[in-house]
C-alpha cells in the first residue's frame, strides 16, 4: 500500500524546487482560468475548525472546475503543515489552495505525482471524488 501523504510531500517539494507551485485561492483561480491545461494537481486545505463560508464557496467552484477539466484534486486537513511545505521560511502563505503545474516537456515525469493521480483515480472508483490526505509529520 502506498503512502499518499509521503507522495504528496515529495510532489510538493519537487514542484516547489522546480517553480511549478501556485499558492493561494485567488492566484490558483487566475492560473486555472488562464492556463487550465498546464495544471496537473490541486490541493484544498482547511483546518477542522475552520468555518469560513466564503472559502467553502471558493472550494466548491474550484472543485467543479477541476472535475470539468480532469484535474486531480485532494483535501489536506492540516493547513499549518501544508504551509510549512509550500511557504517561504518564516512566511505564512494563503495555502488554502495549491496547484502543482505539469513538469516541463523536456523533463522526467514526477513519480510521486503519478502515484497521487493513481490514488485519485482509485478513490473516484469508490465514489470518493475529493479524497483527503494526511501529510506526514516532519
Amino acid at each position: 500500500m502506498m503512502n499518499e501523504g509521503k507522495s504528496l510531500s515529495e510532489a510538493l517539494l519537487s514542484a516547489k524546487a522546480e517553480g511549478r507551485l501556485t499558492v493561494g485561492v485567488y492566484e490558483c483561480a487566475k492560473i486555472m482560468n488562464d492556463d487550465p491545461d498546464n495544471v496537473s494537481f490541486c490541493l484544498l486545505a482547511t483546518d477542522d475548525f475552520e468555518c469560513d463560508i466564503a472559502l467553502q464557496i471558493h472550494f466548491t467552484l474550484i472543485q467543479a472546475f477541476c472535475f470539468d477539466n480532469d484535474i486531480s484534486i485532494v483535501r489536506v486537513n492540516d493547513l499549518k503543515r501544508l504551509n510549512a511545505l509550500v511557504g517561504a521560511k518564516g512566511q505564512l502563505e494563503d495555502a488554502h489552495c495549491v496547484l502543482i503545474m505539469n513538469p516541463a516537456e523536456d523533463s522526467w515525469e514526477d513519480p510521486a505525482l503519478e502515484k497521487l493521480h493513481l490514488f485519485c483515480e482509485e478513490s473516484r472508483s469508490y465514489n470518493e471524488w475529493v479524497p483527503e490526505i494526511t501529510l506526514p509529520e516532519r
